[in-house]
């Protein structure tokens, strides 16, 4: 049996309804180790792209995806959100290519450090929504907070940032989550909203973890903090949203609730009621949560109070 490549359509504070695309095979590869990823630890550090998924395959996927899918349940956005950073994926362009046959707008979610390539800016253009991920305009503070390959320089990255955005065509979005202690102070966020509104997004969203972080102690600022942040990012002229709630218990189904729970849980862990209302929905039957627990492929943990599944990526897990 092939991965599961696709999930959802799951809620998207940024999209509607989405379905996900995780064009990165697991364990997760990322340029990128920040300490908040709700994927977990990287597994593979590399600033180097490779191919990992045809794109036939990714096509095949998302439109036997979108045939089990009822009207209702049709997304807003096909999104390539990956268990690392799905443009170090050499086949990004053609996919999104081949995905256009869809009529259903694209979007990358992306970490930026790949952005001074010419291949990875040729992919992003062929999008329709970009969003780029922008912690830090200081490199002291964005190495503690993304924790970057070392050969990543930030200066050009920057650059790249700013190039791509006088070039993209379709909405281009800015990241920023927001890390108590690491990237919430006053003059570090002056120099992040002065770097965002020089490249003038169509929204720069303000976030915060809402999910199991990567390195534990990882907690969201304060609302004292989220407001100031707020205000110096909307005085400096930009359209800026706060990403600070629960998206909401609704997500797409296909009727195999194992396949349903392994594919999300892979990149976009599930909080307890979201999982209730996909066996719902999936009409699973009983012990299905606590036969994955068993056999080690999910595992469950607690997180501001509320219990988590993420898929488990042990060697040792049974399959």
């Amino acid at each position: 049996m092939s991965a599961a490549i696709t999930f959802g359509p799951v809620p998207s504070r940024r999209l509607g309804r989405s379905l996900g695309i995780n064009n990165i095979v697991a364990p997760k590869v990322c340029s990128y180790a920040c300490v908040y990823c709700q994927v977990g630890k990287t597994a593979v550090h590399t600033l180097e792209r490779q191919p990992f998924y045809g794109p036939e395959e990714i096509f095949n996927q998302v439109r036997n995806h979108l045939k089990r899918s009822d009207g209702e349940d049709q997304p807003d956005y096909l999104t390539f959100v990956a268990n690392g950073e799905p443009t170090l994926d050499v086949n990004l362009e053609a996919t999104i290519r081949r995905l256009k046959i869809f009529d259903i707008p694209i979007a990358v979610i992306t970490n930026a450090t790949l952005l001074h390539i010419p291949g990875v800016v040729q992919a992003l253009l062929e999008a329709d929504w970009v969003s780029v991920k922008v912690d830090a305009a200081d490199e002291t503070t964005w190495r503690r907070v993304n924790l970057p390959v070392k050969e990543i320089n930030f200066a050009l990255q920057l650059q790249s940032i700013a190039a791509f955005a006088r070039r993209f065509g379709g909405k281009l979005c800015t990241e920023t989550m927001l890390v108590s202690g690491r990237n919430d102070a006053g003059h570090q966020l002056e120099t992040t909203a002065r770097f965002v509104a020089s490249i003038k997004p169509a929204v720069a969203y303000l976030s915060v973890p809402t999910r199991p972080p990567a390195v534990k102690l990882t907690k969201a600022p304060d609302e004292e903090v989220l407001n100031h942040a707020w205000n110096l990012f909307n005085q400096a002229g930009i359209n800026t949203e706060l990403l600070t709630g629960f998206e909401g218990t609704t997500t797409g189904y296909t009727g195999n609730a194992e396949a349903d729970i392994l594919s999300i849980t892979a990149v976009h862990p599930l909080r307890h009621d979201m999982l209730e209302e996909l066996l719902h929905n999936d009409n699973a039957p009983a012990g299905t949560v606590e036969k994955l627990l068993d056999e080690g492929r999910i595992k469950a943990i607690e997180y501001n109070s509320h219990i988590f599944y993420l898929r488990s990526l042990k060697k040792n897990s049974k399959k």
